[in-house]
């Protein structure tokens, strides 16, 4: 196979923010390496982009939340001779509920789907890329990773950790043209909340959910601009800083507030 052509490798890539972003770069003529859970849904929206766009698509049917699941996807690209000109780490999940509560191994698996597949991903494709001097990877964080996020405790974490981890490699690779670039939606209508049983949260039930499609377009053209990272949204840019001035306390309470069910008096 040739390698001197793009690819762009876009976890998460069936749905939501990740399917939206497949397309812009399907759009920009970027081949695609698509990888999600389900095979099934792999192979529908893989049909999808070769009959739309006329480009090249492989993908790769993986679990995520399995430690050993990135190792594989890394191994089984080098196999094909596939050169990632762009990284997109968008694979994500939440769990909703006090943590005290949760399913101790619901939590482990979101660290590890939303924090380790993004670190061993990274980590992979951005050592070749430092090499060759040229590439993109975008990091889709949240919002939440800027506050506390009671009832969503380990989702939010992760995303101060993705947020922080961009930002700091970012700094690293800056006299590479190597671009890093983190992109914070706030509420989106996708998935998430369904696979993480908040469907009837206050702030999904009764808020404005943002398009997927004007979230995809924000991170992408900030990764084409090469800016360090973009919060989607006007009214998310307004929660961010104010969350910025308040103490975290109150924040805390307030998104408290928000994630509780709207059925809840």
């Amino acid at each position: 196979m040739a390698t001197n052509q793009q690819y762009a490798l876009i976890t998460g890539a069936t749905s939501g923010i990740g399917h939206e972003l497949a397309k812009l770069f399907a759009q920009d003529h970027h081949n695609l390496v698509l990888v999600a859970r389900s095979q099934e849904e792999l192979d529908r929206t893989a049909a999808e982009f070769r009959q739309q766009y006329g480009i090249e698509v492989e993908t790769i049917a993986k679990d995520l939340f399995q430690r050993e699941a990135a190792f594989e996807v890394v191994d089984q690209v080098r196999a094909k001779g596939i050169e990632i000109t762009a990284l997109v780490n968008d694979a994500g999940q939440g769990q909703y509920g006090e943590f005290v509560d949760t399913d101790i191994n619901r939590d482990l698996d979101i660290i590890q789907l939303n924090i380790g597949a993004y670190v061993t991903l990274t980590k992979a494709f951005l050592q070749e890329m430092v090499v060759r001097n040229e590439g993109k990877i975008l990091n889709v964080s949240s919002i939440g990773g800027e506050m506390p996020g009671p009832l969503q405790s380990v989702y939010h974490a992760t995303k101060a950790f993705v947020t922080s981890f961009t930002e700091a490699i970012r700094e690293e690779n800056k006299e590479t043209n190597v671009t890093i670039t983190a992109l914070l939606p706030g509420v989106t209508d996708t998935d998430f909340f369904r696979k993480a049983d908040q469907e009837d949260a206050k702030m999904v039930k009764e808020g404005s959910k943002a398009d997927p499609a004007q979230v995809a377009k924000d991170g992408y053209e900030a990764l084409l601009a090469g800016k360090d990272k973009v919060i989607s949204g006007f009214k998310n840019k307004a929660q961010v800083a104010v969350s910025n001035v308040l103490p975290d306390s109150v924040v805390a309470a307030n998104m408290h507030k928000q994630a509780e069910p709207s059925s809840k008096e």
